[in-house]
């Protein structure tokens, strides 16, 4: 868990516990709109679940005026410069096959809706991490943050290399500055210590 997102999303121990068997993730990036992907989570046998593959596919949905377009020279056109992610693209849900229904992780924890009537779109609680696959709503823009800065730096964050974000920089900062409190002035001469006669 050396991402402070998927550490947050992924904050149930029984979900570390899964996501322990995961061996490989991939993005498969759509040949005709590279900004839409498949991200593909690679697991080994595990007590969770049968499958092998968990995917999240972010599908391109055209726009209706798309379909009488015609390429200028380079083969752009004009729906590709105004493409919006909120409008062209559409998250898919995946089912998991749960070994033991009863203990699937996304039943022990639910996402749990906004109770207020609110229309921010934002849970009240993400519950499993697991939620991101079987519900294809991503209020939390995980497979974002998975395609563009988690897949690009995979092996940094396996290897833990990543020395971490704004979170985690500010506590630093905020130790850094109890150490400078402690420092002894080289400037300012010490006491000088009384002989015991």
């Amino acid at each position: 868990m050396n991402n402070t997102m998927i550490s947050f999303h992924a904050q149930h121990t029984i979900d570390q516990l899964a996501l322990s068997y995961l061996e490989d993730l991939w993005i498969v990036r759509d040949p005709k709109e590279p900004r839409c992907y498949t991200i593909e989570f690679f697991f080994k046998a595990n007590p969770y679940f049968t499958d092998s593959v968990l995917k999240k596919e972010y599908k391109y949905v055209p726009p209706p005026a798309a379909s009488n377009e015609t390429p200028d020279a380079d083969g752009i056109t004009d729906s590709m410069l105004q493409f919006s992610w909120a409008r062209d693209v559409e998250p898919s849900a995946t089912p998991i096959r749960w070994k033991d229904p009863e203990n699937a992780l996304t039943k022990l924890h639910p996402r749990v809706a906004e109770v207020d009537g609110d229309d921010d779109d934002m849970p009240a609680e993400a519950g499993s991490f697991f939620n991101f696959f079987e519900i294809a709503d991503d209020p939390f823009e995980i497979g974002t943050q998975i395609a563009n800065e988690i897949f690009s730096e995979a092996t940094d964050y396996f290897m833990g290399n990543i020395a971490g974000d704004e979170l985690d920089s500010e506590e630093e900062d905020s130790e850094d500055d109890d150490d400078d409190a402690e420092e002894i002035d080289l400037e300012k001469p010490r006491a000088k210590k009384q002989k015991k006669e």
